[in-house]
C-alpha cells in the first residue's frame, strides 16, 4: 500500500540549540527506519550557508528558504534567546507558505517569528512560560496562553518550550499518520506519547524573599515556615508578632508582597512537592505533612496551582 509523504522543511539558524534542531528530525525522519516514510525533511538555512549551532558544530545545509515554496509543513524549531526580529525574506516566505496552505510550526521561541510575521494575530498562542511577558509586549494582537504544552489550529501550531516541541511534534504525528504510528514511536523513543498538564506545573511557584533582620516579626516568619503542617491561623501570627490583623495583614504585604493566605497556601504546596518528589509517602500523609488539613482539600489547590494531580506531579518529577 502506497502512503501519501508531506514535504518538510525545517528552519535553521546560525547558533541554533541542537536539541531544538533535532526533536523534529528525530520524530519525523531518523525513527522511520523501515521503508514507510512519511516525511520528506529538508534543513533549509535562513541565511543560505553553513551555520554553527549553539555547541560550535557546523551545519551544512543543502536548501535555503526556495525550499518552503513546496512544502506542506514549515517548522521553526526555535529562535535566538535575546529573540531578535527576524529578518524581511523569511517573514515574506512565511507568509506566502501560509496563504497557499502550508501548515506552519513554530516550536518554542520559533512562535515569535509566526508572531512577527502577523500569522498569529486574533488566535491563541503558547511559547516557553518564561518568555511570556516579553511575547504579549511585543504582540498584542495575539492571544497568549502560557499554559498549554502546545495550541493547534487548522494552519497554525505553537508549543511551549524546550521538552514540549517532543510533544508537539508526536501529536502532529497522530494528526498525519494516526494514533498508532505515533504511539509506536514513543515507545520506540521511550517516551509517553501523550503528557498531561501543561507548562504550569514547571513554572515555579512566586515564593517571596524571607524579609531580613531579625526582628521580632521575621523571627515568628521562621516559626511559621517550620510549622506549616499545624493548623495555623492569620489571628494568632499577627499575636504573636504583637500586631493587630490590620496591622499585620498591611505589614505582611509591604515585606511579601502578596497576601498571609498566598503566602501560606504557596508554602505549602511547595512542601508538598519536596515530599512527593523525595519519599513514597502516601498522598493523604503528603496532605497532613503539608498542611492542608484533607486529601481532597490538597488534591484541589495542587489542580488549581499546576494543572495535574500530585501523583502526575510525582511520577514526572521523582526520582
Amino acid at each position: 500500500m502506497k502512503h501519501k509523504q508531506y514535504k518538510m522543511a525545517i528552519l535553521a539558524f546560525d547558533g541554533i540549540s541542537a536539541f531544538h534542531l533535532s526533536v523534529p528530525c528525530l520524530v519525523f525522519q531518523d525513527m522511520f527506519i523501515d521503508e514507510y516514510q512519511p516525511f520528506e525533511v529538508s534543513i533549509c538555512s535562513i541565511s543560505g550557508k553553513s551555520l554553527k549551532n549553539s555547541s560550535g558544530f557546523t551545519l551544512q545545509t543543502k536548501e535555503q528558504l526556495e525550499a518552503l515554496s513546496g512544502a506542506d509543513i514549515v517548522i521553526v524549531p526555535s529562535w535566538p534567546s535575546d529573540v531578535p526580529l527576524a529578518p524581511a525574506h523569511l517573514l515574506q516566505a512565511l507568509v506566502e507558505a501560509h496563504q497557499r496552505g502550508a501548515l506552519l510550526v513554530g516550536l518554542c521561541l520559533g512562535a515569535f517569528v509566526l508572531a512577527e510575521a502577523g500569522l498569529l494575530n486574533g488566535q491563541t498562542a503558547t511559547t516557553h512560560w518564561a518568555y511570556s511577558q516579553v511575547f504579549q509586549r511585543r504582540f498584542p494582537n495575539v492571544l497568549f496562553d502560557s499554559e498549554p504544552l502546545f495550541i493547534e489550529h487548522e494552519q497554525i501550531v505553537t508549543s511551549a518550550g524546550v521538552a514540549a516541541a517532543l510533544d508537539c511534534c508526536l501529536h502532529l504525528l497522530r494528526r498525519f499518520v494516526g494514533n498508532e504510528v505515533a504511539a509506536d514511536l514513543a515507545r520506540k523513543m521511550v517516551t509517553a506519547p501523550f503528557r498531561s498538564g501543561g507548562q504550569q506545573q514547571y513554572i515555579p511557584l512566586p515564593l517571596p524573599d524571607k524579609p531580613l533582620g531579625e526582628t521580632s516579626f521575621s523571627k515568628v516568619m521562621e516559626q511559621v515556615e517550620q510549622q506549616l503542617n499545624l493548623p495555623i491561623k492569620i489571628d494568632e501570627v499577627a499575636a504573636r508578632c504583637a500586631m493587630s490583623r490590620r496591622t499585620f495583614t498591611r505589614h505582611f504585604k509591604a515585606m511579601f508582597g502578596c497576601t498571609f493566605g498566598e503566602w501560606l497556601l504557596n508554602q505549602r504546596l511547595k512542601l508538598s512537592q519536596t515530599l512527593l518528589e523525595t519519599s513514597t509517602t502516601s498522598i493523604a500523609l503528603v496532605a497532613e505533612q503539608s498542611g492542608f488539613g484533607s486529601q481532597s482539600a490538597y488534591r484541589k489547590h495542587f489542580k488549581q496551582a499546576f494543572n495535574v494531580s500530585p501523583t502526575q506531579w510525582r511520577q514526572t518529577f521523582s526520582g
